[in-house]
């Protein structure tokens, strides 16, 4: 079979566009900026620097179209609301998606799958339903399920949000356009699955394909080609994390914990911070790397055993992976969390909940806490605390793990999708 795939931004570093190509089964990228060497330059010349990712060099000579005076053009408008945005873009990209495809000679037919994210895809999706070809849409996250979600934890903790979100009727309604006019819909976790299918979603429509994981993530060049960018330290070799962590549990000095991410109520912030409320008295230390987006109410209440840093760098975000003996993502709700994977890279085991993509394997390589539960989370710390053996079994098992999330694995479960449509 052959594909047509479509995506707004560098999602996952191209990586499904990435395998397919590989396979030699790709007919076409179709993306909103698409970064050749004079575009990198056009980019950096007028302030747009960030532009500069959009390329990788596994897709060097690839057929990708990209669309880039209307990213250019778009990237300059403003919206009161965000998700009014979203919807701005998806449906501009749609409609330049079936230009494309309408202006070019094609022998499209029932193996042809297009596949594309959610809200750039329905109108490409039509068009090509409209010729016999196949339509594959990924929702990235658990859509009103989630918000629905977040809204009760405002209600539960007042006060806390910086913000509340308010997300457009006609959003909800297009992803929902999205799901009926697919002949599959993919989620990277049960989790979504679960939600979709609460929002009507039949399971006969639903396949799981998690993310895939690389390290380090590649950066462009100016020189027109892409290459890997370099990192502070090697991924995947946690050998110095160990040997850290040995001397800080053998001398009992703190437990050190990382929290990366954004800090908000979606994420369980607040329950992490309850639980350090619980272990004030223990040889631990939170560490809370991220965009915060809770009130400064809220991040006072914390108690003197936390630090929040506020966002940093990628050089800095490695410094805190080298300095932790543990991660902990409190998560109410996430389609994966590719963080969970980044840190395992770094050899530090991982407290989660059920509410994301399924990385850890409980007491293996982590431990899986009920979301939404703040005694949980302080006993599994607790548990670490009195047992740092264990702490250093799970690091051991760690880079196993990592290596089941590669894009070798996805290539395998895209080959999966294709059965399914085929069935």
């Amino acid at each position: 079979m052959k594909w047509i795939t479509s995506q707004i931004g560098a999602r996952e570093h191209y990586a499904i566009p990435r395998v397919l190509h590989g396979a030699g089964k790709l007919e076409r990228l179709y993306t909103d900026f698409w970064a050749s060497a004079p575009w990198r330059l056009i980019g950096k010349l007028i302030g747009k620097g960030g532009l500069a990712t959009r390329c990788h060099a596994d897709l060097i000579g690839a057929p990708v179209t990209g669309f880039n005076l209307h990213a250019l053009k778009a990237s300059c408008q403003c919206f009161a609301n965000l998700y009014d945005g979203f919807l701005h873009v998806g449906e501009a990209f749609g409609r330049d998606v079936v230009k494309a495809l309408d202006s070019r000679p094609s022998s499209l037919d029932s193996a042809t799958i297009f596949f594309s994210y959610d809200t750039g895809f329905l109108e490409p999706a039509k068009w090509v339903k409209a010729r016999g070809g196949k339509t594959i849409v990924c929702q990235m996250d658990p859509a009103r399920y989630e918000v629905d979600l977040v809204k009760e934890e405002e209600k539960r903790w007042p006060g806390w949000a910086k913000r509340s979100v308010e997300i457009p009727e006609a959003y909800y309604r297009r992803r929902e356009e999205e799901w009926a006019v697919a002949d599959l819909v993919m989620v990277n976790s049960e989790w979504t699955k679960a939600a979709l299918m609460k929002q009507g979603v039949p399971e006969s429509k639903l396949v799981v394909v998690p993310l895939a994981f690389e390290a380090p993530n590649p950066r462009p060049s100016f020189d027109g080609t892409c290459r890997p960018a370099s990192s502070a330290a090697p991924l995947g070799l946690p050998s110095a994390v160990y040997r850290a962590a040995r001397q800080r549990l053998g001398s009992r000095r703190k437990l050190h914990v990382l929290f990366l991410g954004q800090i908000i109520l979606r994420k369980g912030i607040q329950y992490l911070i309850e639980a350090a409320k619980l272990l004030k008295d223990e040889p631990i230390h939170f560490d809370i790397v991220g965009s915060i987006g809770i009130s400064d109410q809220a991040v006072a209440s914390a108690p003197s055993n936390i630090t929040f840093h506020g966002p940093v760098g990628r050089d800095r975000t490695e410094e805190f992976y080298r300095a932790a003996d543990l991660f902990v993502l409190p998560t109410l709700s996430d389609g994966f969390a590719l963080t969970q994977l980044e840190a395992m890279a770094h050899g530090l085991p991982v407290i989660v909940t059920p509410n994301c993509g399924a990385v850890v394997s409980d007491g293996v390589d982590g431990l899986i806490v009920p979301a939404s539960d703040s005694s949980a989370l302080a006993q599994a710390f607790q548990l670490l605390i009195q047992d740092p053996e264990k702490l250093r079994a799970m690091s051991e098992s760690t880079k196993a793990k990592v290596q089941q999330f590669s894009l070798s694995k996805l290539s395998e479960n895209l080959k999966g999708v294709e059965w399914r449509l085929l069935g």
